[in-house]
This record gives structure tokens, C-alpha cells and sequence, in this order.
């Protein structure tokens, strides 16, 4: 079972990355046009800069997740 956890674990940290890639994308996406002094993108455009922290808290359960399974493991084989 410990496994399973651990493959969980690295699930997590894998969509993690995906999704803080996508809201760190989608961050400097909504900046551009304010440094740029052109017209501001819809609110929607700065809601989807809110998957970076989603995808950081993800990626933090992965590693927390797999930490976990990898004590367990040693507790076991002690």
C-alpha cells in the first residue's frame, strides 16, 4: 500500500508543476499588457493567475504524500 502512496505522492507533484507552470504562464500573460500601457485583459484572464498557488498547494501534498509513504517503508522494514 505504502507504493501506491508514494506513486499518489509523485502524481501530485507532477500535475502540481503542471498547473503552477500554467498559472505562472497565465500571470505573466495578465502582466504584459499593464507594463505594456495597453487595455487591460478581462477579469477571467486573472483569475486563471489563481492556478499558481493551486498548483504549488498540490505539488506540496505530492512531496508531503510521498514523505509520508517513504517513513512508512522505513518503519516497516525496522
Amino acid at each position: 500500500m505504502s507504493s501506491k502512496s508514494a506513486d499518489r505522492g509523485d502524481a501530485y507533484v507532477k500535475a502540481g508543476t503542471i498547473v503552477f507552470g500554467f498559472g505562472a504562464l497565465a500571470t505573466l500573460i495578465t502582466f504584459v499588457p499593464l507594463f505594456l500601457h495597453l487595455t487591460p485583459l478581462p477579469t477571467a484572464a486573472y483569475w486563471l493567475s489563481m492556478l499558481m498557488p493551486l498548483g504549488f498547494l498540490l505539488a506540496l501534498t505530492g512531496l508531503l504524500l510521498s514523505a509520508r509513504a517513504q517513513r512508512r517503508r522505513v518503519h516497516a522494514e525496522a
